[in-house]
């Protein structure tokens, strides 16, 4: 079963951010979207935070510490890379912005294709190999098949058929946590997350530079006066990496030659499976806080 989940895990992921998509899509409209771009402070701030705060706190982190190679390239890929679609998901699980999550999502993902390879250049000069190549082509067919295309799909199943969206919206968020169950059990089951090769220190730094994005996330964006909802999703934006799009750019960066093992590329992968465990694990945990948070206000307020 597992050896199954393998084989297939790239589809499992596609076609549930297929149904995500579908299923938020069916409960926004374009006026959401216009919302966004008549008030761009949160928008920006998002792409800042993206684009600046995070590779940021890599460089930090590199610096003041001595890392071995692979996880100095496996912290500098997950502050290379976008959001995750994922985010959008945990956003409206969280009753963050939705149109707001998506749209910083979108935006950060096409200017990968300029900045990802500016910033590992930055981070890693020493590490790239030189023929290295940013898969634009496969990460913009991707973002359309799999992000926008459904999304609009949704948006039109609500205009046109509006009395049966809520329904058709919550099958398909089901469908997509189902996905997400199997991706995490898959993985699980598969052993990808071997600590017994990995110095102690050294996992214990890398656990630090993960936290750091995390209270990066949450916390600093309150200092720029948003709203609640678009605080929300931009720390679902920080925290809920395009591990996927990692993935690729490990393959990029190191070849898999058979019958050859490489220790370094090795690391960097498990630096980013534990990035993925980390981030649905506060995913799941930030959207419980927020669903109650609410709840909370209202009893001290009456209290």
């Amino acid at each position: 079963m597992i050896g199954l989940y393998i084989e297939y895990e790239y589809w499992v992921a596609a076609v549930q951010l297929v149904l995500a998509m579908l299923g938020m899509g069916a409960g926004l409209q374009v006026a959401d979207f216009k919302k966004v771009a008549l008030q761009p402070k949160a928008a920006s701030v998002g792409l800042a935070m993206q684009l600046v705060a995070v590779p940021l706190v890599a460089l930090g982190f590199i610096i003041i510490t001595d890392l071995p190679p692979g996880m100095v390239i496996g912290i500098a890929i997950i502050a290379a890379i976008p959001g995750g679609t994922v985010s959008n998901i945990f956003t409206f699980m969280a009753r963050g912005n939705v149109p707001l999550s998506i749209s910083i999502t979108a935006l950060t993902s096409l200017a990968c294709l300029a900045t990802t390879p500016i910033i590992l250049d930055f981070l890693i000069a020493d590490y790239m190999n030189d023929s290295f190549v940013m898969p634009a082509k496969k990460v913009a067919i991707e973002i359309g098949l799999c992000l926008l295309l459904p999304l609009g799909l949704g948006m039109a199943f609500l205009k046109n058929f509006p009395a049966y969206a809520k329904r058709f919206s919550d099958l398909c968020v089901k469908g997509s946590l189902a996905g997400i169950s199997m991706i995490v059990i898959g993985s699980l089951g598969a052993g990808r997350l071997n600590f017994t090769n990995m110095a102690g220190d050294d996992i214990a730094v890398l656990c630090g530079f993960i936290l750091s994005l995390t209270v990066v996330g949450v916390w600093l964006t309150k200092g720029f006066g948003l709203a609640s909802k678009d605080n929300r999703a931009i720390e679902m934006e920080v925290v809920v990496r395009n591990i996927n799009l990692g993935f690729l750019l490990k393959v990029s960066l190191f070849p898999t030659v058979a019958g050859e093992s490489n220790p370094v590329a090795d690391m960097a992968l498990f630096s980013m499976l534990l990035y993925g465990a980390w981030q649905l694990a506060t995913g799941i945990f930030l959207i419980f806080w927020r669903r109650k948070q609410p709840l909370l206000e209202a009893g001290i307020s009456a209290s």
